[in-house]
């Protein structure tokens, strides 16, 4: 067993707390909900990133390359100062939803290099200009252009000209679970010598000014020349952490609290406020900071002269354990002795270990480092998500029992919700905040590196604290009552089949508790989004923003309301889920048969609604061999509205297969189908007739039977519809030459094919869904041809790409597909990586064109990232299908009926 295993097993026995310590602070804390006190609900206006560095945040905290306790109690990061910028470079810094033309945008350039699962051993790197940072001119410049112009970057600036910049690359080591390595190294890559001010910074969160309860009591003070004692209160009672400093820098001592003064033109309640070290650092105000040195808040200031060329490194510990031996040489065994340095090289080595344990031997060089960086940006993008929304409300006046009450901006109704936990983040800057449909796809890869981590995020969602009474499960901060997908149960299946393939062994107690909560919402989707009762379901946008023609979450323009082919069809995959669930559980305990029926035929229900032909006007339409939306109208008129896009192409994904042997053991439920089905042949006329036994004796779970599986797979791979050199787009190219258009009244809405940006302000503008490829949507299609190749098997082929006279089987289409989303990452026979499109720093400098950025989505046409450049959360997903795809694990997997 490798030393990082050993951690995770440590960590999993509670033997010791390793995970204690991670990257658990947020990249930006201003401009989202949590912090919203206004009474018109603009998250981003009401606080703002020039009000960060002064404002004292209510419920977390952010950081430049950012650790913290579990808790957030304490809070250790990065600040810097180029002797040019107006202000320390303590966060990064990015457009606002109204200042960006394609919506919210961080204008930095950091890099997630590396991390193990416990955080034993982080790498990170932040590029930081030697010049001054370009605020003005980023909000100027991108204010002036418009949705269809592309974005302007911070290498647009010129900031970077002749490389005068510093790489600087701060890693962590822990040599105990709370005695964490710090080493800071800065490489000047400029033409000469520079000098630069570093301060890596210790505070504490503020949970005073609101009275959290109980009281917590911080407080750091000098101890001497280069140690700092911060004493405070974790919930296991009253602790000390020592932070040492190699050499001897300046500490500098303030509060975290607010500088009322420059805010708001109000006395301040201390005279050392937030901004103090900035106040006192740029501006050279030195009663800015405690004489006294003491206070909530110390940074360490080092200046540093580095020559061209050269990298100088800056050493510190974060420890538990109180220094005794102050050394400064690097041949003795102190603070920063010969035990620093071997434990550095020790928690780097264990990490090149670890991560050569998962990755297959037949795995090129480039792809293993796609590979580890996505996962690395997985094990970086966790955060503390603190948000008492019972505490929010009240004090936004909506308290659930307040006389006079106000309704709040949003969220009122959430009361019961109570979040405090380590949590994935889809983006930490860009998306700050849990998205529950987000999560289920972050837990495909998680689950390679740390699967108790991705079970418990799972289970966090279905916790009293999260899900509503109700039986709803929380959305995302914006808006926990919107809807998203319900690939919940998806994702919990999924994970327990991979742990089951790892170890032979599934966690049936963890599946129980989850599918007793997933009942709850299975039942809530039912009653709130099947408005005529006919199985045919709504739920507004689902994630897909712009994928239509109008905003699907507001009454429509033409009254009356929407038959959705995606909703219907997550609720089809929903049924199939809960069935493969009870299934299992049946398995394991001998009961569940009840369970698996009811799933088995409200599956059959919802299946057989969407294709039945005898509907005036459903779903299917038998011309194009696809799925659409429908158009219900106050006046009982109804209308297909012929989108081409991924909504036609969920239907395909709800596809799942059951082994011989389960009916084996419970022949009754099959006998029941049978009965059920032949009281009810209309149930099976136009879709998969379950009854039909496929290879190995396994039965199929499927909308699509053979021929419709045929005309949807035709359009699906046909490279002038949805299939790019890069995987599966959101909408077919077709809408190119033919867009769609639907006139209400002299308003004209209209979908055409996007590749890359939004021309539309529909939700916000910062995604699009008309064109790119999306890499959760692409890895849901992947899993659904896997099902249907365990039961076609090998004879089943088809066209790749359509008309190409090349036919696959289905695993080959997968693992095709697969193929295509890796090459956006992976270097080509030019020596380009597609994801960074035409920025040639990225492609040819060597000091960047290994830094890899996770994106959002995709252009549709050459790969080039899009959206959100750190989203490494639903497009970690890479990893996993790399993963298995280069180890043959698939085939191993699908052999032993173990894949789902």
């Amino acid at each position: 067993m490798d030393a990082e295993t050993q951690r995770l097993l440590e960590a999993r026995e509670k033997t010791a707390e390793w995970k204690k310590w991670g990257p658990y602070l947020s990249e930006r804390q201003w401009g989202t909900v949590r912090e919203d006190y206004s009474d018109d609900g603009n998250a981003w206006d009401h606080f703002t990133h020039d009000q960060a560095r002064s404002r004292a945040y209510r419920w977390g905290e952010d950081g430049l390359a950012g650790i913290s306790d579990r808790e957030q109690r304490l809070c250790f990061a990065l600040a810097l100062w180029n002797g040019q910028d107006p202000i320390l470079k303590e966060r990064l810094f990015g457009l606002t939803n109204s200042e960006g033309n394609h919506g919210e945008d961080v204008k930095e350039y950091y890099f997630y290099l590396d991390s193990t699962p416990t955080h034993s051993f982080m790498k990170y790197l932040y590029k930081y200009p030697q010049a001054a940072f370009p605020y003005d001119d980023l909000v100027a410049t991108n204010r002036l252009r418009g949705r269809t112009d592309p974005e302007y970057e911070l290498l647009d600036t010129g900031v970077f000209s002749e490389d005068r910049y510093f790489d600087v690359f701060v890693e962590y080591a822990k040599a105990a679970p709370e005695d964490i390595l710090i080493e800071i190294a800065l490489t000047n890559r400029g033409p000469e010598a520079a000098t630069l001010q570093v301060l890596p910074t210790l505070w504490f969160r503020d949970a005073w000014s609101a009275g959290e309860k109980p009281r917590l009591q911080c407080s750091a003070k000098k101890q001497s020349s280069n140690v700092v004692t911060a004493n405070w209160n974790a919930r296991s009672g009253p602790t000390t952490t020592y932070l040492c400093c190699d050499g001897a820098p300046k500490l500098l001592f303030t509060e975290n609290e607010t500088n009322t003064e420059r805010l708001y033109g109000v006395p301040n309640r201390t005279q050392f406020a937030k901004d103090g070290i900035n106040d006192y650092v740029v501006n050279g105000r030195l009663e800015a900071v405690n004489s006294q040195q003491s206070g909530t808040k110390v940074a360490a200031q080092y200046v540093v002269t580095v020559r061209a060329g050269e990298t100088r490194t800056i050493r510190l510990r974060l420890s538990d354990v109180r220094p005794t031996v102050p050394s400064k040489s690097k041949d003795s065994d102190g603070v920063f002795g010969r035990s620093f340095d071997e434990t550095m090289r020790a928690r780097r080595d264990e990490a090149d270990e670890f991560y050569a344990s998962i990755t297959p031997p037949s795995m090129t060089a480039d792809a293993a480092i796609v590979m580890r960086q996505a996962l690395a940006g997985m094990m970086w993008s966790k955060q503390f998500y603190f948000y008492d929304l019972n505490e929010w409300l009240a004090e936004h006046g909506a308290g659930a029992f307040t006389s006079k009450r106000r309704i709040a901006q949003r969220n009122d109704g959430w009361h019961h919700m109570h979040n405090a936990d380590i949590i994935s983040m889809p983006d930490k800057w860009e998306y700050p905040w849990y998205a529950a449909w987000d999560l289920a796809f972050h837990i495909v890869a998680l689950t390679m590196v740390d699967p108790d981590f991705g079970k418990e995020q799972l289970d966090l969602m279905l916790r009293s604290t999260y899900m509503h009474p109700n039986g709803q499960i929380p959305a995302y901060e914006w808006n926990f009552g919107d809807v998203n997908p319900p690939v919940h149960a998806w994702a919990t299946i999924f994970t327990y089949r991979l742990e089951e393939a790892r170890t032979g062994k599934g966690d049936v107690a963890w599946l129980q508790r989850c599918f007793e909560k997933l009942l709850l919402n299975f039942t809530w989707w039912v009653n709130r989004k099947d408005r005529s009762g006919k199985n045919v379901f709504e739920g507004g946008f689902l994630g897909l923003d712009n994928i239509g023609l109008f905003d699907r979450s507001s009454p429509l323009p033409t009254g009356g309301y929407l038959e959705q082919a995606d909703g219907t069809a997550w609720m089809a995959l929903y049924c199939q889920n809960m069935m493969e669930i009870a299934a299992e559980l049946a398995m394991r305990d001998g009961g569940g048969e009840e369970m698996m029926l009811k799933f088995t035929q409200h599956f059959l229900l919802i299946a057989s609604a969407m294709t039945h032909a005898g509907e005036e006007v459903g779903m299917w339409d038998e011309e194009d061999g696809f799925f659409y939306d429908v158009l219900r109208l106050p006046d009982g008129h109804a209308q297909r509205l012929k989108v081409r896009s991924i909504v036609g192409l969920l239907p395909l994904c709800a596809a799942t297969v059951f082994e011989g042997n389960l009916y084996e053991k419970f022949p009754d439920v099959p006998e029941q189908v049978i009965r059920y089905l032949n009281a009810r042949p209309e149930l099976t006329a136009f879709i998969h007739d379950p009854r039909k036994t496929g290879y190995a004796g396994r039965r199929l779970a499927s909308i699509l039977d053979e021929e419709k599986l045929r005309q949807v797979l035709s359009k699906m791979l046909d490279e002038n519809e949805f299939l790019s050199r890069y995987g599966i787009r959101a909408l077919s190219r077709y809408h190119e030459k033919h867009p769609y258009v639907f006139n209400v009244g002299d308003q004209e809405y209209r979908v055409s094919y996007l590749p890359s940006e939004s021309d539309s302000g529909m939700f916000g503008g910062n995604s699009n869904w008309r064109g790119p490829i999306w890499m959760p949507m692409n890895g849901l299609m992947i899993r659904a041809l896997l099902q249907y190749y365990m039961y076609y098997g090998n004879d089943f082929t088809v066209e790749c790409p359509t008309g190409s006279g090349r036919h696959m089987n289905l695993y080959q289409v997968a693992e095709e597909i697969t193929r295509r989303l890796s090459t956006i990452f992976l270097r080509g026979p030019d020596g380009k990586r597609p994801v960074f499109g035409g920025a040639d720093k990225f492609q040819e400098d060597p000091h960047w064109r290994d830094c890899l950025q996770f994106y959002e989505y995709f252009h549709g046409d050459n790969g080039a990232g899009l959206g959100a450049n750190h989203q490494t959360g639903w497009t970690g997903f890479i990893a996993r299908g790399m993963h298995v795809f280069a180890s043959g694990t698939a085939k191993q997997w699908l052999q032993g009926g173990k894949w789902s």
